[in-house]
């Protein structure tokens, strides 16, 4: 990967040039490259300190290229995942998950025109408005889900932000019609997530959560630790079940962090069972 000094200056020199689709080209790869290499890290805090400088560079990267889904959706990705993971109090998250959701709103926006009037639409006219979503946008709209799912956990103390739940489910339940996600165990993680999010009581579908939970752990074959965590802490935690909550969890930390594409969740999953472990004779 290229320093961030010499990355500027390829940036700059063709800005200067007018190769404006060049620099869309370069700001895209990057931003993919960074992506990959943030996973494979193995130290969350080197990810703190340093996610920030790249978030500002494609921030700068979107000001001549505010049109790109592409950048959109790492822009998307890059803020959901800071906020959710390492923002450090409430309203910092917040900011942060609503921009990611903003980005990610944009780029549906920009690959299909009728997202761009999602967020005033009413449940069933926004279900109406998804079927014209396609395989050829299924990225665009994962990111956007992500997003949002990161934008619903940072406001769930916010009754009106619980009233979009069902939004999100539809999300995710179109985009397992259009896409293959046989080969992506993270979606199904994130939409088991998504329906835990309110109680039984309230509409939350925990027999459906199981079902994706453990297709989320199938499809990875075990490597995405950040699956089981999420098992144990959205479904097993909230439903009482000791059991399975303790097993899912120390079969984490008995793991190997080190995956492809997942060590970094892997290394933060892995100090996540460690304290809901720690206080599990308190919760249950």
């Amino acid at each position: 990967m290229k320093s961030l000094g010499v990355l500027c200056l390829l940036a700059a020199g063709l800005l200067s040039s007018g190769c404006a689709t060049l620099v869309s080209n370069a700001a895209t790869s990057f931003g993919n490259n960074l992506t990959d290499a943030i996973l494979n890290q193995d130290d969350p805090e080197l990810v703190r300190a340093g996610m920030p400088s790249y978030i500002l560079l494609l921030d700068s990267f979107l000001q001549g290229n505010p049109d790109s889904p592409a950048l959109l959706s790492t822009a998307a990705s890059m803020y959901a995942s800071y906020g959710a993971v390492f923002a450090d109090d409430e309203r910092r998250a917040s900011r942060l998950t609503t921009r990611a959701r903003n980005y990610g709103l944009e780029a549906m926006c920009q690959s299909y025109a009728d997202a761009c009037g999602w967020p005033k639409m009413r449940y069933k006219e926004f279900v109406l408005s998804l079927e014209g979503v396609t395989k050829k946008h299924s990225d665009v709209l994962y990111v956007y889900g992500f997003a949002t799912l990161a934008f619903l956990r940072a406001h769930s103390s916010d009754l009106n932000s619980l009233a979009e739940v069902p939004h999100a489910e539809a999300l995710f339940e179109h985009y397992f019609k259009i896409d293959d996600v046989s080969a992506n165990g993270a979606a199904h993680t994130y939409y088991a997530s998504v329906l835990t999010l309110r109680p039984p009581a309230l509409g939350g579908d925990y027999d459906k959560a199981q079902y994706h939970f453990e297709r989320a752990i199938e499809i990875s074959q075990g490597r995405d630790l950040g699956a089981k965590v999420a098992y144990a802490r959205d479904y097993a935690r909230q439903l009482y079940i000791r059991d399975l909550h303790d097993r899912l969890l120390n079969e984490v930390l008995q793991a190997d962090p080190y995956a492809d594409g997942l060590t970094l969740t892997n290394v933060m999953a892995q100090d996540e069972a460690k304290t809901l472990l720690d206080d599990a004779d308190d919760h249950f």
